[in-house]
């Protein structure tokens, strides 16, 4: 099992209903192809760097999961299918970054 990080922005004009829906779709998938979800992270509705479909905002999620790797091809393609979705990145997380990542669930946290 890999570890695995999602960013993925959303259609800005998409309602508070269709924003957890799409949500709650992608994780249901990831989980239905094997993958165990570390974290879930939504940071809200931000100015993006220059404008992807005429849009210049767009809603966040962060999607932090240890998964096969044939499970992350069909994420990509679902992505590519939805016409809610604006952008995404699947990366693979060395020990560093899986490491950092802790530290990052640990500091929001105690945010929160």
């Amino acid at each position: 099992m890999n570890h695995y990080e999602t960013v993925f922005i959303l259609n800005p004009v998409l309602s508070d209903d269709q924003i957890k829906e799409t949500v709650k779709k992608y994780e249901d998938f990831l989980v239905s192809n094997g993958a165990k979800m570390i974290s879930k992270e939504n940071w809200g509705l931000k100015k993006l760097a220059y404008p992807i479909q005429h849009k210049k905002s767009g809603f966040y999620h962060l999607f932090e999961f240890t998964a096969p790797g044939e499970a992350i091809n069909p994420l990509e393609v679902e992505f590519r299918r939805d016409e809610r979705m604006m952008r995404y990145l699947t990366v693979s997380l060395d020990k560093y970054a899986v490491a950092w990542a802790e530290k990052r669930r640990n500091r929001n946290k105690e945010k929160a």
